[in-house]
C-alpha cells in the first residue's frame, strides 16, 4: 500500500478559524478525516508544526520510505531556505501545496524555496490543492 504525508507549517493549525476569507471555514483535522476516508487504499498520514527545524526532521525522517510528501511549508516558502534544502537532499517526491494563490498575494509570497526542487506546485484551489497532489500520486 503507497504511504503519503501531509507536512504542515506554520498556522495551519488554524485553519478554520484563521483568515477564512483566504483559507475557509473548514478545519485542518475535519478536512483530513474526510480525506482519509474517500481514499482508503491508501496510508495517508498528517504532520503539522510552527516550528522550522521540526519541519525539517520530518521531512528528513520519512524522505527515504515514503512514496510522496506533500507539503505546506506556508511561510516558510517563502523565507526557509534550509526547508527547501531538506526537500533537495530527500530521494521522496514532493509536491509544494498552497491553499491560496500566493501570486495574487503580497509580493514577497512569489518567491518559494521549495518550487525548484519538488515534483510539482500546487496553489490557489483551496483544501482541494492538497487532494489535487494525492491525485497525482496515485
Amino acid at each position: 500500500m503507497k504511504k503519503f504525508i501531509i507536512i504542515n507549517g506554520p498556522n495551519i493549525n488554524l485553519l478554520g478559524k484563521r483568515e477564512t476569507n483566504i483559507y475557509g471555514d473548514l478545519s485542518f483535522s475535519d478536512f483530513f478525516e474526510n480525506t482519509i476516508a474517500k481514499y482508503p487504499g491508501i496510508v495517508l498520514e498528517h504532520f503539522q508544526s510552527n516550528i522550522e527545524g521540526e519541519l525539517i526532521d520530518k521531512i528528513q525522517d520519512v524522505g527515504y520510505s515514503y512514496d510522496g510528501i506533500i507539503l505546506n511549508a506556508a511561510a516558510y516558502t517563502h523565507t526557509s531556505i534550509g526547508i527547501g534544502d531538506a526537500v533537495k537532499a530527500i530521494e521522496t517526491p514532493v509536491i509544494e501545496v498552497h491553499i491560496s494563490n500566493t501570486f495574487s498575494r503580497e509580493e514577497f509570497r512569489h518567491k518559494s524555496y521549495i518550487s525548484s526542487n519538488a515534483k510539482g506546485v500546487i496553489l490557489g484551489f483551496g483544501l482541494q490543492s492538497y487532494e489535487l497532489a494525492i491525485l497525482s500520486f496515485i
